[in-house]
């Protein structure tokens, strides 16, 4: 199963993907972590889309009616809990009779009907509550007012998508109740909960003031095609990055690593001694990458390098190894293009590599 027939789809996405994140000011800082794979299954991987806002692979808390729609959302990202304090010491509290037990859970009752308030008070109609490891974040009561005060809740937030939540609505976590103010506030469109495929997701779009961010949602009819779809999608994503930081492109398909290897060949006859040996190895080094292309594609990888060196020697400087004929042409002509900078960062960071290993004299092993 390739994703090559859904090429046609994919591709784009990602440059779009990437255009939309990239600041003009810096196009050599793109942060891949501002693009968003959420995978979700059913459907089949052309329904694959990208959106601009916020997409969450769960459902909305939906305990005693809460809302699964909002417009013109004011929403808060918080990281307490909605739910009546612990007490800091291990103990248990021996209640005797039921006036005490009523008015501990009135106590109860007003804590969060306070808590309620304030966020209400703020205007705030959409909660994002962050996953808490120590207890509950919100109890079947909290719930149920907040419901009632038609606030839509989306519970158990991973901490690590935080950050990235908060740079999309443009808004500020919120630690504690106290520091609830609407300027802490993100701003959207609409908030809602969609059916797709056999579960549920909440879409938060039209969102004021975005932050450079994407969401990519992948669709897929089982997980291996899913997997693979976010697998390809992130290697387009880091090519397209590639291109934005340098805005050049060159042939593809071995061309530029094999006439790299024929003129550092060329120079090593002129030197003398070591550097001419370091040299020579280094352009024979480079050999190995038409060498793997050809393997990988079933074709004879020894005779494949050796035309291809040939051709080259010849002066044909775009000649590549074509993976769909299997022979060597002109790759320019069929456009079969790399970015300069998917190259160069291979050959410094195997350089840099090397390098290392050389720096290291000796190696004791100790048993």
């Amino acid at each position: 199963m390739s994703d090559s027939q859904y090429s046609n789809l994919l591709a784009p996405l990602a440059v779009e993907a990437v255009l939309s994140v990239v600041d003009p000011a810096h196009p050599d800082l793109v942060d891949l972590r501002d693009v968003k794979i959420v995978k979700k299954l059913g459907g089949t991987v052309d329904d694959t889309e990208l959106v601009k806002g916020l997409v969450f692979d769960k459902k909305v808390s939906h305990a005693s009616g809460g809302l699964t729609r909002v417009e013109n959302a004011k929403i808060a990202v918080i990281q307490f809990q909605i739910s009546p304090p612990k007490t800091d010491i291990e103990q248990s509290i021996v209640v005797s009779d039921y006036t005490q037990m009523d008015r501990i859970l009135r106590e109860e009752r007003n804590y969060i009907l306070g808590m309620v308030k304030k966020i209400k008070a703020t205007g705030c109609n959409v909660l994002l509550i962050q996953k808490s490891i120590l207890r509950d974040a919100v109890t079947d009561l909290s719930l149920h007012y907040l419901a009632k005060a038609k606030i839509l809740v989306i519970k158990d937030v991973e901490r690590d998508d935080i950050e990235f939540i908060t740079k999309t609505l443009n808004c500020l976590p919120i630690a504690n109740i106290e520091h609830f103010r609407e300027e802490k506030l993100g701003f959207a469109g609409c908030v809602e909960e969609v059916s797709i495929g056999d579960g549920k997701i909440v879409k938060i779009t039209g969102i004021k003031d975005m932050g450079r961010t994407t969401t990519v949602l992948v669709r897929g009819s089982n997980q291996l095609v899913i997997d693979e779809a976010e697998r390809s999608l992130h290697d387009a994503l880091c090519v397209v990055r590639c291109l934005v930081n340098k805005k050049y492109l060159i042939a593809g398909g071995g061309a530029p690593e094999i006439e790299m290897s024929r003129q550092l060949g060329a120079w090593a006859k002129e030197l003398l001694g070591m550097e001419s040996y370091c040299i020579k190895e280094f352009a024979e080094a480079l050999e190995v990458v038409p060498y793997t292309l050809a393997e990988n594609a079933g074709l004879n990888p020894i005779v494949i390098v050796t035309e291809l060196r040939n051709r080259h020697a010849q002066g044909e400087i775009n000649a590549g190894i074509n993976v769909r004929k299997g022979q060597i042409t002109n790759i320019l002509e069929e456009n079969v293009v790399q970015p300069l900078l998917v190259s160069t960062s291979a050959i410094t960071l195997a350089a840099e590599c090397v390098r290392m290993i050389l720096k290291i004299d000796d190696i004791v092993t100790v048993r």
